[in-house]
């Protein structure tokens, strides 16, 4: 099935009355192709999704819980049968190599089989108060009417970690899909329907203009959640929006990875860990390893085998099964990192080894920069990026403040040949998540979330499900 034949099957005009709206262009990264017209929402149309989505809140909020659980174990399987298609859409839409987009999909589908189990695992507490005069029931409600808003990196498994534990406890959803990727929510929004979802409970809002569409949401007193995933700067103007109507808010922003090696790491395995920690998408992830912290008597052997893994990279689009590096999502994009490598080099970094890469603006080699000044402007921004800066240590004391030395505090990646040494620098690193000796972090069954202003809450795991969630509790009298 080709790509456009995939595209004509979405039924792109997916809101009411969306014929008469004007559309946006949908592009291929790697191609700069124009692959999908889709409806430009307004902000009439981001009231008429909550309208229907607070229409149906009653009835899906009040549905048993093994009702709502065997429509995501639907979710999942269809996610599953439909994992070819959703890879060439991943590939279409955001440029990503076919093996990333393959993983992701896998990764997508697995919140819904998640959250059909956590469904139906509804607890609470019951206790008798201290004064012996009356007695506690505590149990949890969904929060209502959620507005989802997700970034372009993983189209697929951001919709879905957010859709999922939402449906799971009971809340209808609005969802506002990245303007470049918006292709594959579509796709997954179809397969939701089919999967039994009722009408009203899932609502897609497609659009180039997020900032009038979230404020819309924010400002109607029936959104009762809003979900963010994208940079820090964008989400502090969220939560002071948010701030207005006290909306219950969860954040998951920006990251400034940390990857330390330390003096006796297991050489191979650091640059294994480093490799996928870096490059899966491209470096284009919140959780990518942005600095490399290797301690100076292992830094030389580490530098000769990372670079020469970074030198085997293919860099190409996703046309190309062999292809580990795809291009990165906007000419912009590519610009902005190639001016953190040259402003590093102007800094006193070299660059030790690259890959090749296709001659074209929207592609970026990857790059292993060595001798980075501890107070390179590289190590300070997040890259989004394939490029890997490399600083020696050899003093634990300055380590660790150079590591918590930054706003940021999502993930973070340690490999040590002790694990008494690995957990102390993990438990001293102001981060939300840390790797131990291993270079993917994310799991459906794990508190995804950061500290600092990498976030607030937490997706995956119970805490993901707790998060559209509102506690309450009966005072009983027992006199």
């Amino acid at each position: 099935m080709t790509i456009q034949t995939l595209i004509a099957d979405l039924d792109l005009a997916i809101n009411s009355g969306s014929s008469r709206h004007a559309t946006f262009q949908v592009y291929d990264p790697a191609t700069r192709n124009a692959i999908a017209e889709v409806p430009n929402a307004r902000a009439l149309d981001a009231t008429a999704a909550v309208s229907a989505a607070a229409a149906a809140f009653p009835e899906w909020s009040a549905a048993a819980p093994r009702q709502r659980s065997e429509i995501l174990r639907r979710c999942f399987e269809l996610l599953v049968q439909q994992s070819d298609e959703l890879t060439a859409l991943i590939c279409a839409e955001n440029g990503k190599p076919q093996s990333d987009a393959r993983a992701e999909v896998t990764y997508a589908a697995e919140f819904f089989r998640w959250y059909a189990e956590e469904a139906v695992r509804t607890d609470g507490s019951y206790g008798t108060a201290p004064a012996g005069a009356a007695h506690t029931v505590v149990t949890h409600k969904p929060v209502g009417v959620a507005a989802l808003v997700t970034p372009w990196n993983f189209p697929a498994a951001m919709a879905t970690r957010k859709i999922a534990p939402a449906l799971a406890a009971g809340c209808t959803v609005v969802l506002k899909p990245a303007a470049e990727t918006p292709l594959t929510a579509i796709a997954i929004a179809r397969l939701l329907a089919k999967a039994g979802v009722p009408d009203g409970v899932v609502n897609l809002v497609p659009t180039t203009d997020a900032a009038g569409i979230v404020s819309t949401w924010l400002a109607d007193s029936r959104v009762r959640k809003i979900s963010f995933t994208g940079s820090s700067a964008v989400g502090r103007r969220l939560l002071a929006q948010a701030a207005g109507r006290v909306v219950n808010a969860s954040m998951e922003l920006g990251g400034n990875a940390p990857f330390v090696v330390t003096s006796d790491a297991d050489i191979r395995a650091a640059v294994q860990g480093a490799m996928i920690a870096k490059f899966r998408g491209g470096g284009q992830a919140c959780t990518a390893a942005n600095r490399f912290y290797v301690h100076a008597a292992v830094s030389d052997e580490f530098v000769a085998r990372f670079g020469a893994a970074i030198q085997s990279l293919r860099v190409g689009p996703a046309s190309d099964p062999a292809s580990q590096v795809g291009p990165m999502i906007t000419a912009k994009a590519a610009d902005d990192v190639r001016a953190l490598v040259a402003g590093s080099v102007a800094e006193g970094a070299v660059i030790s080894h690259q890959a090749p890469a296709p001659a074209d603006s929207w592609y970026v080699a990857p790059t292993l920069l060595t001798h980075v000044p501890p107070n390179a402007r590289i190590l300070t921004e997040e890259i989004f990026g394939p490029v890997a800066p490399v600083v020696a240590w050899d003093n634990e004391g300055d380590l660790l403040h150079q590591l918590n030395d930054t706003e940021y505090g999502l993930a973070a990646y340690v490999y040590a040949g002790r694990l008494q040494d690995a957990l102390r620098i993990a438990a001293a690193t102001e981060a939300g998540m840390v790797g131990i000796n291993r270079g993917l972090i994310s799991d459906p069954s794990a508190p995804f979330g950061g500290v600092k202003q990498s976030g607030l809450g937490r997706e995956g795991a119970r805490d993901g499900l707790r998060e559209f969630q509102e506690t309450q509790y009966f005072s009983i009298d027992s006199m």
